[in-house]
């Protein structure tokens, strides 16, 4: 958790940091005197439909790796 203040930050954060990956940035920043907080999420979800999601939890539930079946290629 970061002050609220440094929200600002989140303006230069490169929005393709996480393409093709399968993991999520959460960023959270507080202003204690006001209680006011600021949640912001960073994900590739290009690809991540229903099913996508649907065969991704599978896999967690049966122990496999997470990206198992959902791998694609990637153009050269």
């Amino acid at each position: 958790m970061a002050p609220l203040g440094e929200a600002e930050g989140l303006k230069e954060l490169d929005p393709r940091a996480l393409n093709g990956t399968n993991v999520l940035e959460l960023f959270v920043f507080a202003h204690a005197a006001t209680g006011r907080a600021v949640v912001t999420a960073r994900l590739d979800n290009l690809g991540k439909g229903a099913s996508g999601a649907a065969v991704q939890n599978m896999n967690l539930l049966l122990g496999l790796p997470e990206d198992a079946g959902l791998e694609l290629e990637r153009a050269a």
